[in-house]
């Protein structure tokens, strides 16, 4: 029941736009734009609040059968990356240059009811692997011996992490 968007070459210093992104991470929705709305740093404050509403948007046509305000959604994450660097020279006294570094962005930003918890990612070890690519064999094969197969590789990933433990300890 998450949403992710994300803003690709912001013309904004990376460090600078972290304090906004800081200051919303965790917040309600409509808490967030209001804080948005009203602060400061207008120039980097547009910027999110836009974002915030792009994935509230996309949130409601990924559910549209979820009502909004039931649901009670949350900035869950808020990550602003760097980018690429535009390098300048300004001229300066006595014949000198000084080097003007343009930074840039990219931010992405979850939505997701309050509550709610990603999913965990399977760790796949080179063993696990091994057993998926054999599971998904070419038809061709004989059932038999694609569970011959299956068996087999799954008693190699058992012997080795069974070696691996006892070389560890």
């Amino acid at each position: 029941m998450q949403t992710t968007v994300k803003l690709n070459n912001n013309a904004h210093s990376p460090r600078k736009m972290r304090l906004l992104a800081d200051l919303v991470r965790g917040m309600q929705v409509d808490k967030a734009l209001y804080t948005l709305k009203v602060h400061p740093k207008k120039m980097y404050s547009v910027i999110l609040e836009k974002l915030v509403r792009s994935a509230i948007a996309s949130w409601s046509l990924k559910y549209e059968d979820e009502r909004m305000e039931d649901q009670n959604l949350v900035i869950s994450m808020v990550k602003v990356d760097g980018a690429k660097v535009l390098k300048r020279i300004q001229p300066a006294p006595q014949g000198r240059a000084h080097r003007v570094r343009t930074r840039y962005n990219h931010i992405t930003l979850s939505v997701a009811p309050s509550g709610w918890v990603a999913p965990k990612p399977e760790k796949v070890t080179k063993a696990t692997a091994e057993v998926v690519a054999v599971a998904e064999a070419p038809a061709k094969k004989a059932k038999a011996s694609s569970k011959k197969a299956v068996e087999a590789a799954t008693e190699a990933a058992a012997k080795k992490t069974r070696t691996r433990k006892t070389k560890e300890e």
